[in-house]
């Protein structure tokens, strides 16, 4: 695996219009000099690309040997991800989805730690915009190589953040690794993070806030109703279950999946889902599970849950 640049910083783009000139500015303004630019568009019905491309040739044309513009058919997030991965030629990776923007020395800021560290991964905070000058910054706590596995179990139980904005990722943990993409665009970055950071053997936290999240945009998938959040993330991580089953001992979810499969029943119950038929093995597994503590689904509804599924059976 040749790396031509330090890293590839990856934009995936869909109906951004109204953001995406903010956003490329901070991504092709970063202070870090060797960077390769990778905008995926995702099959856009917008002006976002116009806008896009009329910027690079105003004031970034001097980057263009080091921007790739990869244009392909609407798939959501996670296959657009997945395309501006599979074009990448840096040591590292670092994700921005096309509505946000960064810190003008983000990229300086991280791969001075990847330098001072070594590390195969190194994580960030981020600050949420809720327009009119509201914010909200999102601190993460410290984790290590020795505590990854309780890191995947938390971003997995809601107790830390799985965002992918955030986690900067040697590329070879994607490509000399078994990595599962999820189908759905709902808590695709847990699908995904949960992978990347079970594989990384040295892990270094950088406590500065260096990405804006915006949470005005009511386009975004957080924008939608919970029950359709709900079940498609749902969906996702049992996917997730899914690509590991026949691998499980020694996997990203082997610690996980009891929670995942108690928290889809709980879903398909309260918003009166199909997942029962949809995956006809969630029963078995569902009363195989261990209740726990630990899971995002509370006790109770974990108890509810199991009941609920010896009825049926």
């Amino acid at each position: 695996m040749v790396n031509r640049y330090k890293i590839s910083l990856i934009v995936p783009i869909y109906g951004v219009e109204q953001y995406i000139c903010q956003c490329a500015e901070s991504v092709l303004g970063q202070t870090f000099d060797d960077i390769q630019f990778i905008f995926v568009n995702d099959g856009t019905k917008d002006r976002s690309m116009e806008l896009l491309e009329a910027l690079i040739e105003e004031r970034f044309s001097h980057l263009k040997e080091r921007i790739v513009i990869i244009n392909k058919e609407n798939g959501g997030l996670p296959s657009a991800r997945k395309a501006g991965l599979d074009r990448a030629e840096g040591e590292y990776i670092l994700f921005a989805d096309s509505d946000d923007w960064l810190e003008l020395n983000a990229v300086e800021r991280v791969m001075a730690e990847a330098e001072r560290t070594d590390a195969d991964l190194i994580y960030f905070h981020l600050v949420k915009e809720y327009g009119g000058g509201k914010q909200s910054v999102k601190y993460e706590r410290t984790y290590t190589a020795e505590t990854k596995r309780l890191w995947v179990r938390n971003i997995l139980n809601y107790n830390s953040y799985g965002y992918t904005v955030t986690k900067c990722f040697r590329r070879r943990l994607y490509t000399d690794n078994f990595v599962s993409f999820p189908k759905l665009g709902m808590h695709e970055d847990i699908y995904l993070m949960s992978q990347i950071i079970f594989y990384a053997e040295s892990i270094a936290h950088l406590p500065e806030t260096l990405y804006h999240y915006r949470k005005t945009n009511s386009a975004s998938m957080c924008a939608q109703k919970r029950s359709v959040r709900h079940m498609a993330s749902s969906r996702n991580l049992l996917g997730l279950y899914i690509d590991y089953k026949d691998r499980l001992e020694g996997s990203p979810v082997e610690g996980v999946v009891d929670g995942i499969v108690l928290r889809a029943g709980w879903h398909s119950i309260i918003h009166k889902g199909n997942l029962f038929e949809e995956f006809p093995w969630l029963s078995e597994a569902i009363s195989k599970a261990k209740l726990s503590t630990h899971y995002r689904t509370p006790l109770l509804f974990q108890i509810f849950v199991k009941i609920y599924n010896r009825c049926r059976m």
